[in-house]
């Protein structure tokens, strides 16, 4: 899929999310069922003076994965509860796209509260501009899963995938990272 000339139609939605490096990020939903597309780069937001920091646009299809389960996810895959000193780069965010899909992941946030021991300190923003990364930098775990950085950031998370989340993990895809 030429993840260039994705366009938002009704057969599919899409979500921003960031909070983490967007290598990490982008590989975890690259793993993911129901993930048409994944572009990896730089979002801003309009409540953020539209500065930019390192996020993912997630083109997906609500018949196979739902809005709540891309937000649970996401804040089980990243820091979601950590004010760190990165986080004006790797700002844990939901960028969304209209009213609607703010409202229901303002819900979601409020529901999986529970979950987690300290507050969750991710935002729910709106979507304001989007800038993609270099090529040679898109598809990072998929195109070298043995680097480094990939075993010691991304394997992790992919294994909470299969332990948490095995239902919505793409077994194939996930077979050509980890061993």
């Amino acid at each position: 899929m030429n993840k260039e000339n994705i366009i938002y139609n009704e057969d599919f939605s899409k979500i921003g999310l960031g909070g983490g490096c967007h290598w990490c990020t982008e590989g975890v939903f690259e793993s993911l069922i129901g993930i048409k597309a994944v572009n990896q780069g730089w979002i801003a937001s309009i409540d953020n003076n539209a500065e930019s920091s390192e996020a993912i646009e997630v083109y997906f299809d609500q018949s196979i994965i739902s809005l709540q389960t891309l937000i649970e996810i996401h804040l089980h895959t990243h820091a979601s509860t950590s004010n760190h000193s990165m986080r004006q780069k790797y700002r844990s965010a939901i960028y969304t796209y209209n009213d609607a899909q703010n409202q229901e992941a303002n819900k979601v946030l409020d529901s999986l509260q529970s979950d987690f021991d300290k507050p969750i300190i991710t935002q729910v923003l709106p979507f304001d501009s989007f800038k993609a990364n270099k090529d040679e930098l898109l598809n990072y775990l998929y195109k070298s899963p043995n680097k480094p950085f990939c075993k010691t950031y991304i394997h992790p998370k992919l294994r909470l995938l299969l332990t948490r989340f095995k239902h919505q993990v793409n077994d194939e895809k996930i077979a050509l990272c980890l061993e």
